[in-house]
């Protein structure tokens, strides 16, 4: 019982704001505010990016996860590490990180501009790139981890009949470990949707090109507060979506 009071008082704690929110959404205009262009344009923009985001992690992020669970290799501990650095590094930092890299004066940036005449920064492909750096860890963890929870005598047998590594790959490895990569994907999903320090560090605030809706809250803010509660009610109905839709896999104890 002697603990019963600090767990309410925390309950209330990451409930009250939720509550907040709700109650300050403007129910009577709701939909006249949902349907003005400018949310519409960050949500088109929102859901785009993150998604771009999360197939650019999984080109990526899969076989990174396949990687540091299946091969023994020197130095594994250090690469599992720095894959999740952007968990707890500042969004902001890691916006300043891609610059250096990705800039017209970065390491990679200034050649990709001279050779191919591409540039990353303040531009929508730079908004995929800022969220798919900050969301990878979330999908190469959750892959991992049902990668090292996956029996390998199936990918054993498979290799014995006859199988090679890709179609071993494709055809045992992935439906075995499926629904950690689902749950991966949607973790990582919402962490794009959700994504702002690095992208309005690297990509900017653009509307229509790089403006999130994370972005467009931020903006609003400073000029129409019932447009900010309406873009954030918009963030949370997703986020409890999310929650809902993997509750079984991350949430309900055993």
């Amino acid at each position: 019982m002697a603990l019963l009071l600090p767990a309410v008082l925390g309950l209330v704690f990451l409930v009250l704001p939720l509550v907040g929110l709700l109650a300050r959404t403007p129910w009577s205009t709701l939909p006249q505010r949902l349907a003005e262009p400018g949310v519409l344009t960050a949500l088109r923009l929102s859901l785009l990016t993150a998604t771009l985001a999360t197939l650019l992690c999984l080109v990526l992020g899969v076989p990174l996860a396949w990687l540091l669970a299946r091969v023994e290799f020197p130095g594994r501990r250090l690469v599992r590490a720095l894959v999740t650095v952007p968990l707890v590094l500042p969004p902001v930092v890691g916006g300043v990180a891609l610059l250096l890299v990705f800039g017209r004066r970065g390491l990679l940036g200034g050649w990709l501009d001279s050779t191919f005449g591409i540039t990353l920064p303040f531009t929508t492909t730079g908004v995929v790139l800022a969220e798919a750096f900050v969301a990878m860890p979330f999908l190469v963890i959750a892959v991992e981890g049902a990668l090292r929870g996956a029996d390998p005598r199936y990918e054993e047998a498979a290799a014995t009949l006859g199988a090679g590594r890709w179609t071993t790959f494709t055809h045992v490895t992935v439906p075995l470990v499926a629904p950690g990569l689902a749950a991966g994907a949607v973790l990582c999903w919402a962490r794009a949707l959700g994504e702002f320090g690095a992208t309005i560090t690297f990509a900017g605030n653009y509307p229509g090109r790089t403006q999130t809706m994370p972005l467009a809250v931020y903006l609003a803010l400073e000029t129409d507060l019932q447009s900010a509660v309406v873009l954030s009610l918009i963030l949370l109905v997703v986020s409890v979506a999310i929650l809902a839709g993997l509750r079984d896999r991350w949430i309900t104890a055993p």
